[in-house]
């Protein structure tokens, strides 16, 4: 489950960035030539997906995509590219489902060659991503490993960097996400796998990462409304999210220097494989996004198109900034 407390700053560069993610293709299609086009229906957002509870369900970490009742719609048929990332590079963790997967799918469909990398046992969800890839016409590379070191992270992005021909487009976006209702009831254990995959894996990956990305690269953190306004049985989670924010904030400072912008995204709550896996407590399942205004949970689809926004020369004076998706419950 991904609320709130931003500066007018950042929600103006949201904004901003948003805007330009739907004027990119229709600029595109007229500086083509493309004549006028064909009005887009209007689509209820309360309406687009389905607002009915999602029945209760568990699945061991890290949970399937594929298994999931019902599934999540990360654009495998939906989303359309116009050539907005063509020849660009790019490592997505947690590529496999959920947001990442389909930030993987849109980038494809934009023109870029991608690398994701994934849990070993989340191969079957990564495998219908590389054929969605290289059904785009574009390379894809799969890249299983445990990222909670600094070897297996360091030679993620060596690995990335040598397949793909060289790395312009980072989004680091592996979490894990386990709801707990009181901190009695978190284990060190847990707390430390949490700060481990969550920001550990993200500072690593971006140190590895910056040296072979060139002025003009992008670096995408995801964040979560808990960034600001953290869930209370999601205490360990929200902490490593707020230190997401101030990672990307900081981080895009130092790298404004070199070229390289770094913004967040700051998801709400959106249907993916972590809510099955313990990201939420048990008989809770049916009340996940039901109290946004918008009456519903949201889809990772929904965020593609704020990733492909951030990731393309259309935003180059967005840096350290966040964007949300969250129904309206939350900020930025």
């Amino acid at each position: 489950m991904d609320d709130q407390g931003t500066t007018r700053r950042t929600i103006l560069g949201g904004a901003a960035a948003a805007g330009l993610t739907f004027g990119g293709a229709a600029s595109a299609a007229a500086q083509a030539g493309a004549g006028p086009a064909a009005p887009v229906p209007l689509r209820d957002p309360r309406t687009k997906y389905t607002s009915q509870p999602f029945p209760e369900q568990r699945q061991p970490w890290p949970a399937l995509q594929g298994k999931m009742t019902p599934r999540p719609d990360s654009g495998e048929t939906s989303y359309r590219g116009s050539g907005r990332l063509t020849g660009r590079k790019a490592l997505v963790t947690g590529g496999d489902s959920g947001i990442g997967r389909a930030a993987a799918i849109a980038f494809a469909r934009e023109g870029a060659d991608v690398a994701i990398n994934y849990y070993p046992t989340e191969e079957p969800d990564a495998r219908e991503v590389k054929a969605l890839i290289e059904q785009a016409g574009r390379k894809a590379v799969l890249l299983p490993a445990d990222i909670r070191t600094e070897k297996a992270c360091t030679k993620l992005v060596a690995d990335a960097v040598r397949q793909l021909g060289g790395l312009d487009l980072l989004v680091n976006n592996a979490a894990y996400q386990q709801s707990k209702a009181d901190i009695s009831e978190i284990s060190d254990e847990q707390m430390v796998r949490t700060f481990e995959t969550n920001i550990f894996a993200m500072f690593r990956i971006a140190k590895a990462a910056i040296p072979s990305m060139p002025p003009g690269s992008v670096i995408i953190n995801t964040g979560s409304v808990n960034s600001y306004d953290p869930g209370e049985e999601l205490l360990d989670y929200a902490s490593t999210k707020g230190a997401i924010l101030i990672f990307t904030k900081g981080l895009a400072k130092q790298l404004a220097k070199k070229g390289i912008r770094v913004n967040m995204v700051a998801p709400g709550p959106i249907w993916t494989p972590l809510q099955v896996a313990g990201g939420q407590l048990p008989g809770k399942m049916g009340e996940f996004g039901q109290d946004t205004p918008l009456g519903r949970a949201g889809q990772p689809a929904e965020l593609a198109p704020l990733y492909v926004a951030l990731a393309e020369d259309g935003t180059s004076f967005s840096t350290g900034t966040a964007v949300g998706a969250h129904g309206g419950k939350g900020n930025p």
